[in-house]
């Protein structure tokens, strides 16, 4: 009879246990945007690089499809004819849209100057 009561009441217990989904989670509202702004940036230990001539890449938020996720930063060799454009997160209405790091062609040194010229 003992067995049987702790039985039920254990039983009783557990319907009342309700599992829900988390209330609010941000969400894309369309391709490309997300509804919450990413969190603050990490700090990071960033050591000693590898070799000479490597520099450090920040770490940074990412969407995960459901929520932020930390990308850890990491050493680099330099890219000849090359500079790094680090991602950033940027605000769209009410909405963030991210723009991942790439590496983008240095222009040269003449080219600047002449574009100065032409303005």
């Amino acid at each position: 009879m003992l067995k049987t009561s702790a039985a039920l009441l254990s039983a009783a217990m557990l319907a009342g246990c309700v599992v829900a989904p988390q209330p609010y989670a941000p969400v894309y509202s369309a391709p490309g945007y997300v509804a919450v702004a990413p969190p603050a940036p990490r700090v990071e230990y960033v050591g000693v690089a590898p070799a000479p001539g490597y520099f450090w890449i920040a770490g940074s938020w990412g969407w995960g499809g459901a929520r932020y996720v930390w990308r850890p930063g990491h050493w680099q060799a330099p890219r000849p004819g090359y500079r790094w454009v680090p991602q950033r997160w940027q605000r769209d209405g009410d909405h963030w849209r991210e723009q991942r790091g790439y590496w983008s062609p240095e222009r040269r040194r003449e080219e600047r100057r002449d574009d100065r010229r032409d303005r």
